[in-house]
């Protein structure tokens, strides 16, 4: 008996042994995928999984880097490769945890026309905002200075002695030559320099200056710089470009495209343009330690470009206190709802997604409003966008709110046995940039003179058209209706 227990139990290990070795999965895949199917994506089940790798460095090779540290971008493809092979497909972002001993490059824009933003006279506006940003950057170790105008020069001075300097642009007379601006070299070399473990931000008044622009029209200029932007930014797959708009005091020569130089004494705009992998401004968006880097103070408007559509965490309410009707939420796939019915008395069907949208760097008056979101299906539902507040949060939906920032109520009349139902945040250009863009800057006296900058749609809208070719849409929300 004992004889014919051990022979069984043989079998069975070497069956077992058989059908691992079938599959052809490691101790690493199986717990990328055992982490996926039960929705963890905590920071402890990312140690755990980074444990195994760190465990076996030989055979994961391939996701540590030469220090030995863990490759966020392998593991992530890694990830995302398994994750795609489920059904429904999951998804998991780890840049957030990729985030520690990140470095800061800041590119600072030195021109004829950058040099009156720091005038004795003025409150410093530029200089304020710059300094924030390195005050604020948490690996405060980590951060590089770069003086930009024909290229690029390293900053010869310190950190300490950047930000104590009251007179940044004297400090730095004679660095590159400042009567123009090679926008191509700059955002160029920036892209190819960014990485996955780098944020870079341009201090810049996102004027194109080129070398000789003597008898040549502005539109051949607005053309030039239009095609430059698009080609340089689409050369460049996986990053994302943020931009803000501040303003600040302006004191001395300003030089306009004709290049007749005046002076000018008020204020005028100028732009902190940060540059990530997508992946990794999703992270900074969202992530604590860098809640006042990326808040930046005084700005008066602001934009993100993305390349594609942003994955953006979401489910649906099982039960929530405007719901309407009736559903059952697939097990196998959270996006399906069956044995749909609408209320008995009034025929209306309402749910709610929670979803995580805070990552997209968008404001509220933009994802709150209705009128941002394409929504098509055979019902017509209609949508309401909401931020989620503590007090809404308790014992009951914490495993649903938690992670999550919006609430979007879908409300309608279900007709038919099914339904599709696809809600987009459209990725609309911007109608600010539109409204802070000359075509003339020769005088002073010209309107908008000082809340304007010359050419800057154009610019601007050749890096949209660049980044949005997968695509006008910043995510999308599919879900299926079933009676």
């Amino acid at each position: 008996m004992k004889k014919t227990f051990l022979l069984f139990a043989v079998v069975v290990l070497a069956v077992a042994g058989a059908m691992t070795s079938c599959s052809g999965s490691s101790a690493l895949e199986d717990a990328v995928r055992s982490a996926l199917v039960q929705k963890d994506t905590t920071q402890a089940r990312f140690d755990s999984i980074c444990s195994i790798i760190k465990g076996n460095p030989r055979e994961y090779s391939a996701y540590m880097t030469q220090d030995g540290e863990i490759n966020i971008d392998e593991l992530g493809k890694l990830i995302e490769s398994i994750g795609n092979g489920l059904r429904p497909p999951m998804h998991w972002n780890i840049a957030a945890y990729g985030l520690n001993n990140m470095s800061l490059t800041i590119y600072f824009e030195r021109s004829g026309s950058m040099v009156p933003y720091d005038a004795p006279s003025g409150r410093g506006q530029l200089k304020k905002a710059v300094n924030d940003l390195i005050n604020y950057f948490p690996y405060r170790d980590n951060v590089k200075i770069n003086i930009v105008n024909d290229g690029i020069y390293p900053y010869s001075g310190t950190i300490d002695s950047f930000l104590q300097d009251r007179n940044i642009y004297a400090s730095t007379r004679g660095v590159g030559n400042a009567s123009f601006t090679d926008f191509g070299k700059i955002f160029g070399d920036v892209l190819q320099a960014n990485n996955s473990r780098n944020i870079s931000v341009i201090i810049t008044d996102m004027i194109y200056s080129p070398a000789d622009t003597r008898d040549v029209s502005a539109d051949k200029i607005f053309n030039e710089e239009n095609s430059l932007a698009t080609n340089t930014f689409k050369r460049n797959n996986g990053k994302s470009m943020a931009i803000y708009q501040l303003t600040g005091d302006y004191n001395g020569q300003y030089y306009p495209y004709n290049n007749q130089p005046f002076q000018y004494n008020g204020t005028r705009p100028f732009y902190i343009v940060i540059v990530a992998d997508s992946k990794v401004m999703d992270a900074i968006a969202t992530n604590k330690d860098f809640a006042q880097f990326f808040n930046i103070k005084d700005a008066l408007n602001s934009y993100r470009f993305n390349q594609g559509g942003s994955e953006v965490e979401w489910n649906v309410l099982p039960d929530w206190k405007d719901n309407a009707g009736r559903f059952r939420i697939d097990h196998g796939n959270t996006a399906q709802l069956n044995n749909v019915e609408g209320d008995r008395a009034t025929g209306t069907l309402c749910f709610t997604v929670a979803a995580n949208l805070d990552g997209l760097g968008k404001t509220d008056e933009v994802l709150c409003n209705p009128g941002s979101y394409s929504v098509t299906s055979m019902s017509q539902f209609a949508i309401k966008v909401t931020r989620i507040t503590p007090d809404m949060i308790n014992g009951n939906n914490k495993a649903y709110l938690e992670g999550k920032t919006h609430l979007i109520t879908i409300t309608g009349d279900f007709k038919g046995s099914r339904d599709e139902v696809k809600i987009m945040l459209r990725n609309d250009f911007p109608q600010w940039i539109a409204q802070s863009t000359c075509t003339d800057d020769t005088s002073p006296s010209l309107p908008g003179f000082g809340t304007t900058t010359f050419g800057l749609q154009h610019f601007l809208r050749g890096i949209y058209d660049a980044f949005n070719t997968g695509g006008a849409n910043y995510f999308t929300i599919d879900l299926t209706l079933n009676r």
